[in-house]
C-alpha cells in the first residue's frame, strides 16, 4: 500500500473538538508529516479537552499559505520549520509581507529529521550539478538546511536550481513520480522512498550537526492578549510529546498513527514511529529547544539567506517563557 500525503489531504482541515461546549476554539496551522502525531495524540488522550481547547488544525500546502494565514489573522498557532521564523522576521521570506513580522517560537516540536533524499540514479551529491532540485520554498523552510549539505557535497549556488514545489508529502509524492530529481525529506516522509529504493544522499546530523527542526510559534502581538490559550496549548502539547516519547506508550502510539492513516500497512505505521521517536532525530522532550540546532539554523542562514546578515542572537526569535509559565 502507497502511505504518502496527496496534496488534497494536505490542504484539508480537520476540526477537533469544535462544538464543545466551553471549549476555548484554537486554530493551528501546521505541514502534513510528523507534526501531525502530537496533535493527534492530544487529542485522542484527551489533552486538549483537560486544557478546554477545542483545536482546528488546518494542513496547509506551503510556507508562503502558512505564514500569510497568521499574518492575516486566519490562524493562531503556526507548527513549521524554525527557519520560517527566522527568515520572516529578519525580512529574508519567501515573499514580503505587508509589516515586519513579530513571529517567535515558543515550544520545540521536532530536532534533526532532515534528509537529502535523490532518485535512484542519483549516486552522489555530485550527480545533482546542472539539476532543478525541490524545495518548499526558495527563501525559508529547508531550503537553507539543503544549499548547506549541497555545498558541503561539493556543489555551489549556481550548479542547481532551486523549485518550488509545495509542502513535505508533496515533494514526497513529486519524487516518486519522479517529477523532481532531489529534494529535502523529514521523518517519517523520508521511509516510503526509502523503501522503494531512492537514496538518501546526506543527512544535515551527519554532515553539519544539530538541527532546530519543527517548533510552535505565532505572533507577539496576538500571544499578548492570548496569553491563556498559548500556556493551554503548549501544556497539552508538551504532554503529548513526552507520552509519545516514553517507551511503554509504544503499542498506543501505533495504533493512535493508524487510527489517522487507515491505510497505512501496521508494519509501515511501527517504523514510522520508531523513527520519530529516535533521541537524536525525532520529537522532543519537554518541548525544550535544541539550542545548537538553533544556532545551526542561524549560521545556515548567516551564510546563504539574502538579503545577508550575521545572525547569532537567539532571542530574537525564541521565547521561553511560555514554555516555563506552562509548566
Amino acid at each position: 500500500m502507497r502511505w504518502s500525503l496527496p496534496l488534497a489531504f494536505a490542504c484539508a482541515m480537520l476540526t477537533f473538538a469544535a462544538t464543545a461546549s466551553g471549549e476555548t476554539p484554537l486554530r493551528v496551522i501546521l505541514f502534513p508529516g510528523g507534526a501531525t502525531v502530537p496533535m493527534w495524540v492530544a487529542q485522542d488522550k484527551g489533552l486538549f479537552a483537560r486544557e478546554n481547547l477545542a483545536v482546528k488544525l488546518t494542513l496547509t500546502p506551503s510556507s508562503v499559505f502558512l505564514a500569510e494565514s497568521l499574518v492575516k489573522g486566519e490562524q493562531d498557532v503556526a507548527l513549521a520549520t524554525f527557519d520560517n521564523v527566522v527568515g520572516y522576521v529578519e525580512g529574508q521570506g519567501e515573499v514580503q509581507l505587508p509589516e515586519a513580522q513579530d513571529f517567535f517560537a515558543f515550544m520545540s516540536v521536532m530536532h534533526g529529521t532532515v534528509y537529502l533524499v535523490a532518485n535512484p540514479e542519483i549516486k552522489t551529491i555530485a550527480d545533482l550539478k546542472g539539476k532543478s532540485l525541490g524545495v518548499d520554498a526558495v527563501a525559508t523552510g529547508y531550503s537553507m538546511a539543503m544549499v548547506k549539505l549541497l555545498e558541503v557535497g561539493g556543489l555551489k549556488p549556481g550548479d542547481y536550481k532551486l523549485e518550488p514545489i509545495g509542502n513535505t508529502g508533496q515533494r514526497q509524492k513529486l519524487l516518486l513520480e519522479n517529477k523532481t530529481v532531489a529534494t529535502i525529506l523529514t521523518t517519517p516522509l523520508d521511509l516510503l522512498p526509502r523503501s522503494k529504493g531512492y537514496r538518501v544522499l546526506a543527512s544535515f546530523g551527519d554532515m553539519v550537526g544539530p538541527y532546530q527542526a519543527i517548533a510552535g510559534f505565532t505572533r507577539k502581538s496576538w500571544a499578548q492578549t492570548h496569553r491563556d490559550e498559548v500556556l493551554r496549548f503548549v501544556r497539552a502539547s508538551v504532554s503529548a510529546l513526552d507520552w509519545i516519547m516514553d517507551p511503554a506508550n509504544k503499542a498506543e502510539l501505533i495504533a493512535i498513527y493508524r487510527k489517522h492513516q487507515p491505510d497505512m500497512p501496521e508494519q509501515a505505521a511501527a517504523a514510522a514511529v520508531e523513527a520519530m521517536t529516535s533521541e537524536r532525530d525525532g520529537f522532543t522532550r519537554g518541548g525544550r529547544f535544541d539550542m545548537p540546532g538553533v544556532m545551526n539554523v542561524l549560521k545556515v542562514r548567516s551564510e546563504f539567506a539574502r538579503p545577508q546578515k550575521t545572525l547569532d542572537d537567539p532571542s530574537r526569535y525564541i521565547d521561553p517563557s511560555y514554555l516555563q509559565a506552562a509548566q
